[in-house]
């Protein structure tokens, strides 16, 4: 059986820093909830390992993860990074509990935040940094002026933002140069359809967050145009999504090497224009 590869293309993020398309979350690699160490640590990081070793080059984390277990476990498997490997987080966002999230967008909550992202992933300088989501108690341009600071300072090589609308990432781009949108998009949920069509306008790297809903891929179209590839429903979403825009980098993410394993495999699904069309006409 011929190993999986990373096959997607690859993209300049920022304009300097060249990733394929596909690359890893690595959210799941966390407790139920998304809260405390994965069950199995040392499997974690086979998992990011055996991610790297296929090809993939795209990490992205989030200080809110676990909290702080998921930036930690990336660290204990890749570092020292691979020079090719760019590691992506996020900050603007607290944990009461298991499955609750409450964003947080106050300078001096990020600064922390920041410092925190630093020291658990053991780095000088984080080169893709993401505000998680907007708080409606703190002006946005108050919070992502705080972060071109931070930029300004040498803690930021890039900057990114997520869960945004259109409106908001104009305002973020009016203090800052925004290099990707992190938003959920999938086969079922094109929400921010108009977000990505503005990345696509200004070459900003989409990353779709949840870009397989295992829950809903049990539907006729999908099932036939996945049997007509011998591939699985999420390998079809996978490859949708990669043909849906050049500046799409979908990150999906398991505890599983097979499971990783399929979704890498995904990278070199080619659909026909009919398939993507059908694929696409599911939401409309």
């Amino acid at each position: 059986m011929t190993e999986p590869r990373n096959a997607s293309d690859t993209f300049l993020v920022g304009g300097a820093i060249e990733v394929h398309r596909l690359g890893f979350g690595a959210m799941r690699l966390t407790g139920p909830g998304v809260w405390g160490p994965p069950a199995d640590r040392a499997e974690a990081a086979r998992v990011l390992q055996r991610a790297v070793d296929l090809g993939v080059d795209f990490i992205d984390t989030a200080d809110s993860y676990g909290p702080h277990v998921n930036e930690e476990t990336v660290a204990e498997a890749l570092h020292p990074y691979p020079h090719h490997v760019l590691i992506a987080t996020k900050g603007g966002q607290v944990r009461p509990g298991p499955g609750q999230w409450t964003p947080v967008g106050r300078p001096e909550h990020l600064r922390a935040a920041l410092d925190g992202s630093l020291k658990r992933l053991r780095v000088d300088r984080i080169d893709l940094y993401q505000h998680h989501k907007p708080d409606p108690d703190v002006p946005y341009a108050e919070t992502i002026g705080a972060l071109a600071e931070m930029q300004r300072e040498g803690l930021i090589r890039f900057l990114g933002v997520s869960n945004v609308s259109v409106e908001q990432l104009e305002i973020a781009r009016g203090i800052v140069d925004v290099v990707s949108v992190q938003n959920r998009y999938n086969l079922h949920d094109r929400s921010s359809r108009a977000v990505l069509d503005r990345c696509e306008e200004l070459g900003i790297a989409f990353i779709p967050w949840a870009p397989v809903e295992a829950g809903k891929l049990d539907d006729p179209v999908v099932r036939t145009i996945a049997e007509k590839h011998d591939a699985t429903p999420m390998q079809v979403a996978l490859a949708w999504l990669l043909a849906r825009s050049p500046v799409m980098h979908p990150i999906p993410g398991t505890s599983s090497i097979a499971h990783l394993e399929e979704n890498v495999a995904a990278s070199a699904l080619e659909l026909a224009p009919e398939d993507i069309e059908s694929l696409t006409n599911l939401a409309n």
